[in-house]
């Protein structure tokens, strides 16, 4: 498989994943111009993306999701709650490209999603894990809490996108307005570096695992701070990077490495 952060970030979200027949967006937050360039960036082709699979209708994660599936005929993936949510925002789109999601898992070719609940301030958001033979990669960002259902999905995956989104203090004193600093921190807003960390101790195993680190804050957190923070959480517990688990971060502004597993 192949699993590759187009963008993350509190300013727009987006992750192309593919197994060996199929190719899919989880996300499309950002401009369709700026998609199609990301895509071009990995040397992908915007017409090849078999489907659009959404996780909530905030608009970091759906903006360009109406221009992209309108421009290449490409289906877009949603449950009935999201899709209510976020259809005014997507502008017209074909009714045979329009799949709500009612089941837990959606098979396009060769791959399998599963979707599963995420504690988030949105009409019903959920997460993606995507599988292909024995690989598996999951979506565990927008978290209001590590939760046990979460943790259950991505402990055994391959490559895990977790969320990393803010340093507790920084958002304390930092600029926002009182409401919106108890929301970001409350059990339906996101998850923090040091949660992050936690969270990457509670799911090891024998298993080596590529961690990636997303949807930092750009006003509540630094790349090298979500870093570190996980690091010296890490080494706490003697979870060793290299042998253990490789870990990364998404980039917020251009596609991240792409990772074959």
């Amino acid at each position: 498989m192949i699993f590759c952060p187009l963008y993350s970030g509190s300013s727009g979200n987006s992750i192309f994943v593919a197994s060996q027949n199929a190719k899919i967006l989880v996300d499309v937050g950002m401009p369709g111009k700026s998609i199609e360039s990301a895509l071009k960036h990995i040397n992908q082709d915007p017409s090849d993306i078999d489907g659009i699979f959404i996780t909530h209708e905030h608009s970091d994660h759906i903006k360009g999701a109406g221009i992209i599936s309108r421009r290449y005929d490409i289906p877009i993936y949603a449950n009935q709650n999201t899709w209510e949510a976020m259809e005014i925002k997507l502008g017209k789109i074909k009714e045979n490209n329009i799949r709500i999601i009612s089941d837990n898992y959606v098979d396009i070719k060769d791959m399998h999603i599963i979707n599963y609940s995420i504690s988030h301030d949105a009409a019903d958001p959920i997460g993606f894990a995507l599988c292909s033979g024995n690989k598996k990669a999951c979506i565990a960002t927008d978290l209001g809490y590590f939760s046990p259902e979460v943790k259950n999905i991505i402990k055994d995956a391959d490559v895990i996108l977790l969320e990393s989104n803010h340093d507790v203090e920084m958002v304390k004193f930092g600029p926002y307005p009182y409401p919106l600093k108890r929301r970001i921190l409350s059990d339906v807003g996101h998850l923090s570096n040091e949660a992050c960390g936690q969270a990457i101790v509670e799911i090891m195993s024998e298993k080596q695992k590529h961690i990636i680190l997303g949807h930092l804050s750009k006003t509540n957190n630094y790349p090298d701070l979500a870093y570190q923070t996980v690091l010296n959480i890490l080494n706490e517990n003697h979870i060793e990077i290299g042998r253990d688990i490789s870990l990364k971060l998404a980039r917020r502004d251009m596609p991240s490495d792409v990772i074959n597993f």
